[in-house]
């Protein structure tokens, strides 16, 4: 067995302990948060990677924050980062018009895919929305056609966050739209994006400070993940609490970044379980709920309360 490491700054210690987990913890977290995320993940057969950070008091926790997970769809906030920056520097405008050809039409999520006609043109600004609202594939190849997998790394770039890579479009019939960091051979595994949960928690930091473009654009772009119709993952146990997210999924792979707005203050999150033995795309895919109850216990655990206990439905 590999060894658990607990980092923690200031009045806390390292302590060594026989797992496969690497657990960091900023700002003294606090044991019941660290034993409530041990048991929880417990003997979960696939690998969790997490990031969690309290907007309000600045504690932090950590498995593996700093690795490169794949991204699946939550590349797709990044994407509409750069889109965003794109429209204030006048390089576009939310009224241009951009059409679903065929070459970029994909299954999976979404609508245009399977319901839009060829050659239907939606202005730029409707199919971003789709892009994140509904996570819409084919929403997110016409955006990549018209900006470039390379425009949004240049763009991650100036934020100073080199982790996360756009790599292509969602593949389809036509070009695959690879970035340079796409082409590189390391990278092929990671499909149509790299990240780490590091990397998403600073990117939903930066929009909690108003600090992506420009304040209003912040706001902007947290509003619409807040109509993310995804719930189930760090949604599922919030009940009518607000979150901010953007979910991904793949075969053997959930994920989902957001801002949980509790009504102690907020907490940013990126959880991605990868690795997973089965195939279900079906609501109760273990991963997700994994993922519910990690955000359910990090939002808990962060406050200082006590974890809520969990359950596995």
């Amino acid at each position: 067995m590999l060894s658990r490491v607990y980092r923690l700054n200031g009045l806390c210690r390292t302590i060594l302990l026989s797992s496969v987990i690497l657990l960091s913890v900023e700002g003294c977290a606090g044991q019941p948060l660290q034993q409530a995320l041990r048991s929880r993940i417990g003997e979960f057969q696939g690998t969790v990677s997490l990031y969690a950070k309290n907007l309000e008091t600045g504690a932090t926790i950590g498995i593996r924050e700093s690795e490169p997970v794949r991204t699946a769809s939550t590349i797709k906030l990044p994407i509409m980062l750069a889109v965003f920056d794109a429209v204030a520097r006048g390089q576009a405008k939310w009224t241009e018009l951009l059409t679903v050809n065929p070459g970029e039409k994909v299954s999976g999520t979404g609508v245009l895919g399977t319901e839009a006609s060829d050659g239907v043109q939606l202005p730029l600004q409707d199919v971003v929305h789709l892009m994140m609202v509904l996570s819409d594939n084919t929403a997110t190849n016409m955006i990549l056609e018209r900006f470039t997998a390379d425009a949004v790394n240049q763009y991650l770039d100036k934020l100073g966050i080199r982790t996360t890579r756009v790599m292509r479009k969602i593949q389809g019939k036509g070009s695959p739209g690879w970035s340079a960091a796409g082409k590189l051979p390391e990278n092929q595994k990671y499909g149509l994006g790299m990240s780490t949960p590091l990397d998403m928690v600073t990117i939903l930091e930066k929009l909690d400070r108003g600090e992506i473009v420009s304040a209003d654009a912040s706001r902007e772009m947290i509003a619409i993940m807040k109509r993310c119709q995804d719930s189930t993952g760090i949604r599922r146990r919030m009940g009518g609490i607000t979150v901010a997210n953007k979910t991904g999924a793949l075969d053997a792979l959930r994920s989902d970044v957001g801002i949980v707005y509790a009504k102690r203050g907020r907490i940013a999150m990126a959880i991605t379980v990868d690795g997973m033995p089965k195939t279900d795309y079906t609501p109760d895919n273990v991963g997700s709920i994994l993922i519910a109850d990690l955000a359910k216990i990090l939002v808990d655990g962060l406050f200082g309360t006590a974890p809520a206990a969990t359950r596995k439905d």
